[in-house]
């Protein structure tokens, strides 16, 4: 008998019968679920098994402006089965002072640099990450530029880089 990959709300009802209810969406066929901070990395290690293999990308929101928001950042995790081609977004607020989440490079590989990207520009720690340090701006730089709260103009961190002039004869 061939094997039939399950539909993404046959593996929205296994998500709630293992982990219980979460909030989920729909919009233009694409799937959106919510899933708690502790809870993130099982929830995201069984969608794995169950054929999501492919995590497409870890990026953030910062919600500072949003009104509705109870949570100031929105860890988004795209992830895809590369048997079906269905996708899925996995949704995890965290909250300041200390915005934590568990790593899932032991998942992805690939998630290495995407964690990296987003602890440097938000601040989102990833705990149990094997390399968790800057990846596009200096290491001397200690803010988030990201952040909705991070001033426009920056913070006078300027100053503390050197100038790098070109001889353009």
């Amino acid at each position: 008998m061939p094997f039939t990959p399950p539909s993404v709300d046959d593996v929205l009802t296994g998500l709630t019968d293992r982990f219980g209810a979460m909030e989920s969406s729909v919009f233009r066929d694409q799937t959106r679920v919510v899933v708690p901070a502790d809870a993130s990395y099982d929830v995201l290690a069984w969608l794995k098994d169950k054929g999501f293999d492919l995590l497409v990308d870890v990026t953030c929101v910062d919600e500072l402006e949003n009104r509705e928001a109870t949570r100031r950042y929105g860890l988004v995790y795209l992830l895809a089965s590369t048997t079906t081609n269905q996708r899925l977004t996995i949704r995890v607020f965290v909250d300041d002072p200390d915005p934590t989440v568990r790593s899932v490079v032991p998942l992805w590989k690939g998630a290495n640099w995407l964690e990296r990207e987003v602890w440097d520009m938000f601040g989102i720690r990833f705990t149990g990450h094997p390399d968790l340090r800057r990846l596009l701006m200096p290491e001397e730089f200690t803010a988030h530029p990201l952040r909705k709260d991070y001033p426009l103009q920056g913070r006078g961190e300027r100053h503390n880089f050197p100038v790098i002039t070109r001889d353009h004869s």
